[in-house]
């Protein structure tokens, strides 16, 4: 993982967001890599592992059996968390399709976070630890129903694990964990069996 720091000076007027956003727009992000906004910063993020894809399609295939009309399954989505001033691009949101077919088709913005239903993160080694604390307390905070975290490097061994009910103190009140191999339910609007069985390979 690699960062584009803010110079000293550039957003020292209360316009951090807006210079850390225009800079964001015009970045020429290589193929397959993401950039994100955290602490004030840019962060490129390298392209993951193939298991870590193959773990993506496993989950998006098994959401879009009970997905209901109106609701979309993205990769690749800007989101942007107000509270925090942070922009993740998670693995997969699943948001309102109004929203997305609304979105300006001159910008890349970003989308809020408080507007999804769900959000996925899939650890990679060198992103283990963001994804387990300052996306889950991110995600926390901007509302986010529900937070799936599939976690390869747990230390109890690969993990999947379901957060619901955030609280505005950037936690969640239920925790519903599997290890890979057990089903893990994805609760209403879905109302499915997450199948971890599925999911390719050991971690790596």
């Amino acid at each position: 993982m690699t960062a584009a720091f803010v110079e000293n000076g550039q957003a020292s007027d209360g316009r951090a967001w807006d210079y850390l956003l225009q800079t964001w727009r015009e970045l020429d992000v290589p193929e397959g890599w993401r950039a994100e906004i955290d602490e004030g910063r840019i962060v490129l993020v390298p392209p993951p592992h193939a298991h870590h894809n193959g773990i993506a399609e496993v989950v998006q295939r098994r959401l879009y059996r009970g997905l209901p009309d109106g609701l979309g399954i993205y990769q690749t989505l800007g989101v942007h968390v107000a509270p925090l001033g942070k922009l993740y691009v998670p693995d997969l949101v699943v948001m309102p399709t109004e929203l997305i077919a609304a979105a300006d088709p001159e910008t890349s913005d970003p989308m809020d976070a408080s507007e999804a239903l769900l959000v996925v993160e899939i650890t990679s080694r060198g992103n283990a630890r963001e994804d387990r604390t300052k996306k889950y307390r991110a995600y926390a905070r901007a509302g986010v129903p529900m937070y799936l975290l599939i976690d390869r490097f747990d230390t109890r061994g690969p993990m999947a694990t379901l957060f619901t009910e955030p609280n505005e103190d950037g936690t969640y009140k239920h925790t519903d964990a599997v290890p890979f191999g057990k089903p893990l339910a994805v609760p209403s609007p879905f109302d499915v069996q997450l199948m971890t069985g599925e999911f390719p390979g050991p971690a790596v």
